[in-house]
């Protein structure tokens, strides 16, 4: 049975955009999965360690810009969950359906991916023209429950569809 032939049973899973996702954020992920059997993917451009489970499993594409992003975007599908600090991403895959969670706890949907998008857009153009503009603080045992509030939510919304 495919994913796509009993939509009521669909399996969600958890695709991690990992090269730069914090360790505590990948913890709160596998802890999740193991309590609700929900297999994880992981896609870096190098090899990243996972404990040993038969949900969890790892990626690794060839080094260069996107391309991480661009197998997430070509695999995630309607009902999966994406872990990405990564704006563009997010902006492909809301429209599929796919929930996607920036590791500090925002959730990114269709009301605010293309306002999120412009801003990154703007804001890069200040720092290329030479505007220093700081970057995020450090991750925080703030964001880290944020992050898990805003997964707990999402899963929340996929066990209410699957019944």
């Amino acid at each position: 049975m495919t994913r796509h032939a009993l939509h009521e049973h669909v399996i969600v899973r958890i695709w991690i955009d990992a090269d730069a996702c914090p360790r505590d954020v990948k913890d709160v992920v596998f802890r999740a999965s193991a309590r609700l059997q929900i297999a994880v993917v992981l896609v870096a451009n190098k090899n990243i360690a996972v404990p040993l489970s038969p949900l969890l499993s790892t990626v690794r594409v060839q080094g260069g810009p996107d391309v991480a992003d661009d197998h997430i975007a070509q695999a995630a599908e309607s009902g999966d969950i994406v872990v990405t600090a990564d704006i563009p991403l997010a902006a492909r895959l809301v429209p599929k359906g796919v929930a996607v969670i920036d590791p500090r706890g925002d959730v990114y949907d269709e009301d605010n991916v293309g306002e999120r998008l412009s801003v990154r857009d703007f804001m890069a153009d200040v720092r290329d023209a030479g505007v220093v503009t700081g970057g995020p603080g450090a991750f925080s045992a703030r964001d880290k429950q944020r992050f898990a509030s805003a997964l707990d939510r999402a899963l929340t919304v996929h066990q209410s569809r699957a019944r």
